[in-house]
């Protein structure tokens, strides 16, 4: 009798490389965001795409705001078309991040979603920056 596990015949290994290498094209995490911070080995620029109002209430350190519904090609304009953007919004329970990267995209962007966001970061025991990092989301819609 199979588990609920083997029950579904796991892929091949070549399956598994090649669907795990392309989740780490298009994801990041937390932890690497953090560590990188503490190295100094920045080549990427990290985007909060909630509110202007969630982002001044808390957010990653070292992160810039720009809401989802702002990326747009005069918006971005600024940046050369060879940066990569980390993307992050609320948490896992938000599209917003989904949203932004599809924008950014369509831009010509190269871009990674921090998985987690808000949520995953203070999950990792990480402090955020603003007005009241304590609370970050209480009252205050991500309004990606």
């Amino acid at each position: 009798m199979s588990s609920l596990i083997s029950e579904i015949p796991a892929s091949t290994h070549l399956e598994a490389l090649r669907h795990f290498s392309q989740r780490l094209a298009f994801e990041t995490d937390c932890s690497d965001v953090y560590h990188s911070q503490q190295s100094g080995n920045i080549d990427y620029v990290l985007v909060d795409v909630r509110s202007s109002e969630a982002f001044a209430k808390a957010h990653v350190p070292g992160a810039i705001n720009i809401p989802t519904r702002t990326i747009t090609s005069e918006r971005m304009a600024e940046y050369a078309q060879d940066t990569l953007f980390v993307v992050y919004c609320a948490g896992p329970h938000c599209n917003g991040v989904h949203r932004a990267a599809v924008r950014l995209a369509s831009l010509g962007y190269s871009v990674k979603e921090m998985i987690g966001g808000v949520t995953g970061w203070l999950d990792e025991g990480l402090s955020l920056n603003g007005e009241n990092n304590s609370s970050p989301t209480d009252g205050v819609s991500c309004a990606c």
